[in-house]
């Protein structure tokens, strides 16, 4: 324990800074120091902040887990040679052949739990802070940053709808406080809820068909029920300022989850076709992560499908003559594309090749 505190302590420093920092900043504007909302709010600036910091690792994620779902069909081509298959030379082949494949598309099934791996030790410090803020108040523990015994008993001191950021509904039971009791279970519930819509949004809308018949979205669909069941039995031991870091947290996930299933979706997925269907009615062009442009409208209001990069050689229109191969040619026939300079004389005043 010892040895994670002392992990941690570097973590807690920089969570105690940018707490401190949102509440002096709400206390420049007018709000009151000592006021349960404003250390409330401070709680909610950290989620911001560290949320807006792990946003490219975010993409980065999202990036990797599209490529892993478009990975599923060459992936159930490998279960599918080794099924039946026990004997640990074949295990150990189809590991093999499993992790070229990850190394050559520049994906693996971890990078999809790296946003919420690099928040956990956030999570445990802040719990830290929370927890000892009263034995800071009390001298019991040095400071944490500018989180000195004046702060700290102030923090002690401000209470959000009757309760203290550090209070815990365990303790709010021992004791026979009704309201921790009732904010504790609200912000768990809804704790709860959010990261089970956040999870069953990205795997009922955001999954393509080839992705669902594979071990690891089994494994995913354990998991939509085992994660809020977790936080739900754990939540209880939690300080109110660490149920709202993270409730607000995974509000965050819920929206920016709902917007990129919106805006980017994965190929193949219904969500895709939602987006297909909204880009065709605006006259836009659909362009799938590998290039393909699908969607775009052509001339006659059918859907185009054309390789993105590649630039379309201009159709010439028929003509007199056109059919006849051009002089000094030799009858042969040319087959570098048209071009508008094949519609210009070039001979300096001399007779033209065409009629």
């Amino acid at each position: 324990m010892d040895f994670l505190n002392t992990l941690l302590s570097p973590i807690e420093f920089v969570v105690a800074w940018i707490m401190y920092g949102w509440h002096q900043a709400f206390t420049a504007i007018g709000m009151d120091p000592e006021g349960g909302l404003t250390w409330g709010l401070s709680v909610v600036g950290l989620v911001c902040v560290i949320r807006a910091l792990i946003t490219p690792l975010f993409i980065r994620q999202l990036h990797a887990s599209r490529k892993m779902q478009m990975l599923q069909p060459e992936l159930q081509k490998i279960q599918a040679k080794y099924k039946g298959k026990t004997d640990p030379d074949s295990r150990q082949a189809m590991t093999q052949e499993t992790m070229e494949l990850y190394k050559a598309h520049g994906t693996n099934p971890l990078s999809s739990c790296m946003p919420i791996l690099l928040q956990m030790p956030i999570f445990f410090a802040l719990f830290n802070v929370l927890n000892g803020v009263g034995n800071i108040a009390n001298a019991r523990r040095g400071a944490v940053g500018p989180i000195t015994q004046s702060v700290a008993q102030q923090i002690e001191a401000s209470t959000l709808f009757g309760v203290r950021m550090s209070d815990t509904f365990m303790n709010a039971w021992r004791t026979g406080h009704a309201a921790p009791i009732v904010v504790t279970l609200a912000l768990i519930v809804i704790m709860s809820i959010s990261t089970f819509t956040s999870q069953h949004m990205a795997m009922t809308k955001n999954m393509p068909a080839s992705a669902l018949d594979n071990p690891m979205f089994k494994q995913q669909r354990i998991l939509l029920y085992i994660t809020p069941f977790f936080f739900f039995i754990s939540g209880p031991n939690f300080p109110i300022g660490v149920l709202i870091y993270w409730v607000v947290s995974n509000i965050w996930s819920m929206l920016q989850q709902f917007y990129t299933i919106r805006q980017m979706p994965t190929p193949g997925s219904p969500a895709y076709a939602e987006y297909e269907k909204r880009q065709r009615a605006k006259g836009k062009a659909v362009v799938d992560p590998r290039g393909t442009v699908v969607g775009e409208l052509a001339g006659d209001g059918a859907p185009a499908v054309r390789q993105s990069g590649q630039r379309q050689q201009p159709k010439r229109k028929g003509r007199k003559g056109s059919g006849s191969p051009s002089a000094g040619s030799g009858g042969a026939s040319s087959s570098r594309p048209a071009s508008s300079d094949d519609d210009v004389d070039h001979s300096g005043g001399g007779s033209s090749t065409r009629s």
